[in-house]
Formats: structure tokens, sequence, C-alpha cells
């Protein structure tokens, strides 16, 4: 394989940084889920943990190095899930972190980076938004920004995720990854093709939001003018050119997948693994309902990488119509 930005011996010292309560998360067989999906599925859960997500493999990385340079102050932008996993991890170390989101972030992820202590600061607009005002706010301030997927802590944290499953599962086929910035599916890629390359690697993104899938397909930087789609998780629309040519060499296929299918997936989790699992954490499920014949028979993994959600919303989206058994 050729190189990607990602070691595997900086992986592999991670685990000595990460908080125990983040790692070694559930991997199992879910055979209730087979009869409709036609294939044997095996989960990987990232969501029993303090921020129910897998951010926070990442983020520990990061605060650690930055406690160790003697760092005090970091901003990042979030959807959510990266704000909260740099809030538990820079409360741990002393650091002063500031989150910017957008408005119209889901907000029990808003609530949850406020309780864990980090400072707030909402914009009106998207993420690339925020991201931007993150930006601001670092040169403004002479802070550390930390970027989720360009910050290469980000992805050999997720790609603990990918030594897990390697050294439990003597064998499997595929392994399906949410993709948005791209930190889970190159850290995870990155290990499975190097440890596990008979399996394929495939990505799996919203049709709302497919920008890092175009270009995947296209090979070069492909943004967007807008995103929608319930899974705000991946919601990006601007692919960091660095992220992408890791992608480019770990990732087998990338996928776009309906909003029904989405909230079909939803609905399977909680139906037939009793999983509550945000719409990113979903995608994995989706792609299978939108190709059974591309996975019939075969062992897939697919990591359920986050369960933050707005309950109301939540309700709404596994009240929908009845899975499709066809």
């Amino acid at each position: 394989m050729q190189e990607t930005r990602l070691d595997m011996a900086r992986i592999r010292a991670a685990r000595r940084v990460i908080d125990p309560l983040f790692l070694d998360t559930p991997l199992y067989r879910c055979e209730a889920l087979e009869p409709d999906l036609g294939c044997t599925v095996s989960i990987k859960l990232e969501t029993a943990n303090p921020v129910r997500s897998f951010k926070a493999r990442g983020t520990e990385v990061v605060a650690n190095l930055l406690a160790d340079r003697g760092t005090r102050a970091v901003v990042c932008a979030s959807a959510g899930n990266l704000g909260q996993a740099l809030a538990w991890s820079g409360r741990g170390r002393g650091l002063d972190v500031t989150v910017v989101a957008s408005r119209f972030a889901t907000v029990p992820k808003l609530e949850r980076i406020r309780a864990l202590g980090a400072r707030l600061e909402l914009v009106d607009g998207d993420h690339e938004m925020a991201r931007e005002r993150a930006a601001a706010i670092a040169q403004c301030e002479g802070i550390r920004l930390v970027e989720d997927s360009l910050d290469i802590e980000t992805c050999e944290g997720a790609a603990t995720i990918g030594l897990e499953l390697v050294d439990a599962v003597a064998s499997f086929d595929v392994v399906l990854i949410a993709l948005g910035g791209g930190a889970l599916a190159t850290g995870v890629g990155h290990v499975v093709k190097a440890l596990a390359p008979q399996a394929e690697v495939i990505c799996v993104q919203p049709l709302g939001a497919p920008a890092m899938t175009h270009s995947w397909r296209r090979r070069r930087v492909v943004t967007t003018e807008s995103t929608s789609t319930i899974a705000d998780g991946v919601a990006g629309r601007y692919p960091i050119p660095a992220v992408l040519n890791d992608l480019l060499l770990v990732a087998d296929d990338a996928v776009l997948v309906q909003e029904s299918s989405i909230t079909a997936g939803m609905r399977m989790l909680l139906t037939h693994a009793g999983l509550v699992a945000e719409p990113s954490a979903a995608l994995g499920v989706a792609a299978i309902l939108e190709d059974r014949d591309r996975f019939a028979g075969r062992h897939i993994v697919t990591i359920v990488c986050g369960s933050n959600v707005d309950v109301d919303a939540y309700h709404r989206w596994v009240g929908a119509a009845p899975i499709d058994r066809s």
C-alpha cells in the first residue's frame, strides 16, 4: 500500500494515551439484523462512552499532545460530537476549550458541550462557517486550532478502532464506514488495508452531503454550495486535500445513500439491536439496504459511530414507514 499520512507505530502508541473508557468497545455479530439485510452483520459500537461517539479517541491524543507541550487553550469547529469530545479530553488535562458550532446544530450536542465546561460560540450558518470562525479565533487569540481530519492525531485516534477490529475478527469481507471529514474513514481504512487487505473498505455518505464522495470519485477536491441531510455529523462542503489524498489510498469505494434509507437504518438498529443511533451512525446499514445484492452472503462490519440525537427528531425519524423486507 502507498503511504498515507498515518503511521502504524503512532496508532499503536495512541492506545497508551487514550482513556481506557474509550477503548475496546463492543464488537459483536448482530444476528437479529441479518434476515432483513441478507448478510452476516457485525457491529462495532462506539457509543457506550461519556461523549457517545468515537471522536474522543482522537481528542484524547490531541489533548495529551497539547498538554505535554504546555498548550493551555484550544479552539475547534464542530457539528457537536468533536466539540463534546474535545471538551471532555481538555477538561481532564486543564485545557481551556472553545467550540464554534452552527446555531442550527443538534441542541443536546450543544448543551453537552457547555455542560463539559467548554466555551461555546454559535454562528448563523453551517459547519463550514463555523470552521472559518474557529480559524479566525485561533489567529486572533493566538491559540491552537484543532482541525478534525486534518490534524493527524484525530485520524490516528480513530484508527485504533481498526486495530481492535482486525484483532477481534478472524475474517470479514467489508467494513462500512461513515464518511464526513474523513478521520474515521482514513484511520480505520489505513489499518484495515495494512492488516486485513482482503477486506473491502467502503465509505458511506448521504446523497444530500456528497462532497467527499464526489471528490473521491473524481480524484480531486469537489465542493458543494449547500448540504441537505439529517446526518449532521457528516455534512461538510469543503473536503480537505490532504485527507482526500489519504482516502484515495485506503478506500475501495464511496457510496451515497438516500435519507429514507438512513431513517430505515436507524429504525432497524433500534428495533433489532436495541441501539439508538444518530443518522451518521446508520449509514452502514443504509448502504446495505440500498444494495442488498452487493452484500448478500458476505460478512459485513459496520461502525455505529455516535448516538447523540435530539429526542423529538429521533422519534419522528424512527416512527416513519415500516422497513421494506422485499
